[in-house]
Formats: structure tokens, sequence, C-alpha cells
């Protein structure tokens, strides 16, 4: 079942919707389960709240499998507001963006879990808490898994728009110390860029994102798309593929 609530994320003294996907007999089984907090709660479970009218199915695949709750969070759909929502630095991408991710984090790390905890059977502890997201979601999914490694034992980056802040980026990846047991998963689409060239400069920013993830002593997932695009519709094919990485499952990539 999917249930959805409104929360305050104070930082911006918004209300915004929550999507939580829960097993149906999470009452009665008498177990707590994994929780994966997600970016752009909207487009995960149903066509007719996805921006772009295509979700990426969770519920249907969960549903096959109920492993774990799933927590999503709508972001601002008011101009460029999720741009700044999800960046975690400044940056000089579509003429500027003044990053408030950190906030969001500290807000997600500090508020939202807590409340998750309190009111659900969950496993709170770092290896049953995984974060995922795409394009500025997946970039936010990079940061956290580096930046609140403690909290966060599993990231899910699918096309993660890392070249808005790749210099940041790599600055704190490199100065990080991660636990042996972090996983990330990090996928771009063979058509995300213009042609080759934009192809291969997708592939070297992600290459270079995934070795530096490797020296900080995480253990990363890559994994390029065939005939993927910067869409719903092919982050819907890849949740077979990210979501065992995130449930200490090995996918089938590897």
């Amino acid at each position: 079942m999917v249930d959805t609530f409104t929360t305050t994320i104070t930082p911006y003294g918004l209300e915004r919707r929550v999507f939580v996907y829960l097993p149906d007999d999470w009452q009665t089984a008498g177990r707590r389960w994994p929780v994966v907090y997600m970016f752009d709660g909207h487009n995960l479970f149903f066509d007719d709240t996805a921006t772009y009218g295509t979700c990426w199915g969770l519920k249907e695949y969960c549903d096959e499998d109920p492993r774990c709750i799933i927590v999503g969070v709508e972001c601002n759909h008011e101009g460029d507001k999720r741009l700044e929502e999800y960046c975690p630095y400044d940056s000089d991408w579509f003429g500027g963006i003044r990053g408030t991710g950190q906030d969001y984090l500290r807000w997600l790390v500090e508020e939202l879990k807590p409340e998750v905890d309190a009111d659900l059977p969950t496993l709170p502890d770092r290896a049953h808490t995984s974060i995922a997201g795409s394009s500025m979601g997946g970039l936010m999914s990079i940061y956290a898994g580096v930046r609140h490694n403690d909290v966060f034992g599993r990231a899910g980056c699918l096309s993660p728009s890392v070249r808005a802040c790749l210099g940041p980026l790599l600055a704190d990846i490199n100065a990080a110390r991660l636990d042996p047991d972090t996983r990330f998963y990090l996928s771009w689409g063979e058509k995300e860029g213009k042609g080759a060239r934009g192809l291969a400069q997708y592939t070297a920013n992600a290459l270079a994102v995934t070795r530096a993830l490797q020296h900080a002593g995480g253990v990363v997932c890559p994994y390029m798309q065939p005939n993927g695009a910067h869409s719903e519709a092919s982050w819907a094919e890849q949740v077979p593929l990210f979501m065992p990485w995130l449930l200490d499952e090995r996918p089938p990539l590897l």
C-alpha cells in the first residue's frame, strides 16, 4: 500500500506531500523493515502524480516481494527551486544555483527520519537505511552517502547531475573515509548526452566519481544503461537493478 501525509520542510517553511510505501502486512508481520528514502516522491508510484505522466512503478515492483518501506518526499515544483533544493553546493549551472541541499539533508536526517522511525516498524541503523534518486536527486544521494555516511549505508544514484558541481563533490568524496560496508549504485544512460562526445563526458564524470568513492572505501556498482535517456521511463527500467543492491542482495549486473 502507498500512504501519504503532509510534512513541513523546516529549512524552507513549506508543506510537502510524503509518499510512503508499506508492505500490506506491515502491522501484523511482527518484524521490522529496511527503509529507502527517495527524492521526487511524486514520481515513484503513480502515473497521475508523476511530473511527466510516467512513474517508476515501485509499488508494483515492491508488491511482488515486499522487503522494505519507501519514503519519498515531493520536490518543490516552483521555478528553479528543485535545482536549489537538490544541489548541495552553489553552482554556475543553469545560470547560477544557490544550493540549499545541505540544509535539506539535515532536515531529512534530523527531523524526518526520527519521525518515521518513531511511527513505523523500521530497522533504523545505517546498514538498513538507504537513499536514492535520479538526476539532481542522484547527485544528492551521492552527497548523502558521503557526508551522512553514519546514517545511510546504501545509495542509489541514477543519472546523477554531477556536472553541476563536480569539483566540490570530488573534494568532499576525497576527504571522506567511508564505512567499508557502504554501497553505491551509480548509473548513466547511453543517450543522455548529445552524440558520442556527450556520452564520453557523462562516462568520464561517472567514472571519476566511481573511482573517488572506491578510493574513499565505498563499494560501487556502476552501470551504463543501453539506450538509456534522462527520463523517468529509463529510470523505471533500472528498478530491478538498483533495489536489490540497496537491500543487501547481489544485483544482476555483478
